[in-house]
């Protein structure tokens, strides 16, 4: 859907600033896509934005709706894992469990399809199936060589599911494994490394040297949670069925 250019630059200026944010400020980042939404709720990117950064401040049942709202509009499969984590975050495991054995999964590319391994075995431990969660883990992605942007995550999860097992042993050999993929520190498995080993750390500065400054405050979106329009709302689909 096109708009005018003045409206589509500052739906592009309030889309850029989510992206910025979602990670160091999340909720900043869902005051911008909530004025997103305002001026473009009928734009797949912009519902996908806010989609995130409900998600990214874990509103699962908003993001849920902005995720199944992008995709109506765009027919895409791609956000089908992260739709399923909002499923778990809504406290509904099984219906994540549904959602890895639809035909939208094999619709995925690969980094999609590891995505979804991982929710489901989120789902399994959710549900207290900690040995069907390592089982779930297991595959031909955790056993390669290769390094993929999805590798840490994949064999930092499998360590996590082993150590809740109780199969330290395993669980350190892996959470290695993460460390020596995860050039970008997206993972902690050097901290639960050193946990396992009994390895403490100890902070050199004192609380008052290193305290922050006192009186800095993040800005703030004016009426950034205001509500949408009625225009959507017949747009939202029930519940995921299992």
């Amino acid at each position: 859907m096109s708009l005018p250019k003045t409206l589509a630059e500052d739906v592009a200026r309030n889309l850029v600033m989510v992206a910025r944010l979602i990670d160091e400020d999340p909720e900043q980042a869902y005051a911008y896509s909530r004025i997103a939404l305002r001026l473009a709720s009928r734009v797949a990117a912009v519902r996908e934005a806010a989609g995130f950064a409900a998600y990214a401040t874990q509103k699962y049942a908003e993001a849920l709706a902005e995720f199944r709202a992008s995709r109506r509009m765009t027919g895409s499969v791609e956000l089908w894992p992260v739709m399923a984590d909002c499923e778990r975050g809504l406290g509904r495991p099984e219906r994540a469990m549904a959602m890895a054995g639809e035909p939208e999964v094999q619709k995925l590319d690969k980094a999609g399809q590891v995505e979804m391994r991982l929710v489901a075995a989120g789902a399994r431990r959710d549900m207290g199936q900690i040995d069907a969660a390592i089982v779930t883990l297991q595959s031909s992605e955790l056993a390669s060589s290769a390094v993929h942007p999805w590798t840490p995550r994949l064999r930092y999860a499998y360590a996590d599911a082993l150590l809740a097992a109780g199969r330290e042993d395993e669980a350190r050999e892996w959470f290695g494994k993460a460390l020596e993929a995860d050039k970008d520190g997206s993972t902690d498995a050097s901290d639960r490394l050193a946990e396992l080993d009994g390895v403490e750390f100890v902070d050199a500065l004192g609380d008052d040297d290193d305290a922050a400054p006192a009186g800095v405050e993040t800005p703030t979106v004016a009426d950034a949670d205001a509500d949408l329009d009625d225009e959507d709302d017949d747009e939202d689909d029930g519940p995921v069925k299992a």
